[in-house]
């Protein structure tokens, strides 16, 4: 990876975006300090797709996972008691 210093990135941006679409992502610094990457949209994109999970990760992580009340026991924010069923032998 190529990198721009911010002035440099200026004077020569049509050559900086070219360079990018191109060939690879393209580095620019402010005063010496690594600051942004220019990438090609087809790059971007592909890194977009990779960063979302699909639902089957969603469903396996840990975060989706939660307890829910038991309805038969909630009945209109009430807590309903259970009763035993009664036995006629």
């Amino acid at each position: 990876m190529m990198t721009w210093s911010v002035q440099n990135a200026k004077a020569r941006f049509s050559e900086l975006l070219e360079t990018s679409i191109q060939s690879e992502p393209q580095i620019v610094t402010k005063r010496g300090q690594k600051v942004a990457v220019l990438v090609s949209i087809e790059e971007w994109e592909r890194l977009q797709a990779q960063s979302k999970p699909s639902l089957k990760q969603l469903l396996l992580t840990n975060s989706a996972r939660f307890d829910m009340p038991d309805m038969r026991q909630v009945h209109h924010n009430r807590v309903v008691k259970r009763r035993d069923i009664p036995s006629f032998d």
